[in-house]
């Protein structure tokens, strides 16, 4: 297609256009759209990528060693706030998320708590 055919297409028509060449070539056009607003900002400022810092935190039971079960389960039913008679179904499967969404400091604290308790687990 030529340019100046291009100049002729109506807001619509480009908009189809733009539609059809994402899904041809599987590109997104917004992400080529903000790259000369980045450039015109300095090269610098293209060249640093904003990286947003994670705030949520998932707690992962990984491991539980068969001679540390009674103490990871107490620690388990805390964070995960679940009834005794739950626990043991609970854990059966692993890995498993013992807490979801925690902040960095809560994710820490259940981290530590089954660590010293003897079971593996993931902060993720």
């Amino acid at each position: 297609m030529k340019v100046d055919k291009l100049k002729t297409l109506t807001l619509l028509e480009a908009s189809e256009l733009v539609s059809e060449i994402e899904k041809t070539f599987g590109v997104d056009a917004s992400a080529a759209a903000a790259a000369p607003v980045a450039m015109a900002a300095g090269p610098a400022a293209a060249a640093a990528p904003v990286v947003e810092e994670k705030t949520t935190f998932d707690v992962v039971l990984e491991e539980i060693p068969a001679d540390k079960k009674v103490a990871i389960y107490k620690v388990v039913r805390s964070i995960a706030n679940i009834a005794v008679n739950q626990v043991k179904d609970f854990t059966a499967t692993l890995p498993k998320v013992l807490k979801e969404g925690a902040s960095k400091e809560d994710a820490e604290e259940a981290r530590r708590l089954v660590a010293d308790a003897g079971g593996k687990v993931k902060v993720v």
